[in-house]
């Protein structure tokens, strides 16, 4: 993977999260994905689960938000891209994200690790 690649797959996730219905996610993730929607979540494993999960978790294709990213690190296969996003809904929300991505061969996403943190949950202290 390269920057440039890796910068496609981030805007792929986010078309993805704003496009009705899961299909996109077959272009985005290998059929055995490990997802972590947080470091100490059980992975959701397998596309069919993270298609469930997708659904779940989102307000629909026409849910406003504003998303940045900037890549962090790259090694390899490996990449590490910091995330923000604003929902604007009522009541508005922000997160700052770090994604910690491992891809196979073919660009597709094997591992997603996402460490979310929103301005108003404990930071650990």
């Amino acid at each position: 993977m390269d920057r440039a690649a890796v910068q496609r797959w981030v805007a792929g996730y986010e078309r993805a999260w704003r496009t009705q219905g899961t299909e996109p996610l077959a272009g985005l993730f290998s059929p055995d994905v490990s997802y972590l929607p947080s470091p100490w979540a059980r992975p959701i494993t397998g596309l069919p689960r993270l298609a469930t999960w997708w659904d779940a978790e989102r307000d629909g294709p026409d849910e406003p938000f504003t998303m940045t990213s900037e890549i962090v690190a790259l090694d390899g296969p490996t990449a590490v891209v910091r995330v923000e996003v604003e929902y604007t809904q009522d009541p508005p929300s922000q997160w700052r994200d770090l994604w910690v991505l491992r891809f196979d061969t073919e660009g597709r996403c094997t591992h997603f690790e996402e460490w979310p943190f929103a301005p108003d949950q404990p930071d650990g202290h």
